[in-house]
């Protein structure tokens, strides 16, 4: 994964609601955080402690904001849809979530 400042904070920004949105939506939104240890995990997508809607609600959303919030330059380069199409997919509540990750794998390319 490499940084770039060619992907546009904004669109990502957008994405990322439309990803909450989506979560919420399929009743995968939840309001309490997992344990530190959980969200310490080393793992690609904290997969030793954490369910795949906990890994986005609770890291990949919030570190995305925080480098749009810093005005430091988004990673590019990355693929997280596919890890989700595969690990939700008997699942058909992550429609919607995963058609949002394919975007935000477009826009980050």
């Amino acid at each position: 994964m490499r940084n770039t400042l060619n992907t546009d904070p904004k669109q990502i920004q957008k994405l990322l609601l439309l990803t909450q949105r989506a979560l919420y939506r399929a009743n995968l939104w939840e309001e309490n955080s997992p344990s530190i240890d959980a969200l310490n995990s080393t793992q690609p997508f904290a997969i030793d402690t954490l369910r795949p809607e906990q890994w986005l609600q609770w890291i990949f959303i919030p570190k995305m904001n925080g480098l749009i919030s810093a005005n430091q330059s988004l990673p590019s380069g990355f693929a997280i849809a596919p890890y989700f199409e595969q690990a939700c997919a008997d699942n058909m509540l992550w429609d919607e979530v995963i058609e949002v990750l394919r975007k935000i794998d477009e826009v980050c390319r």
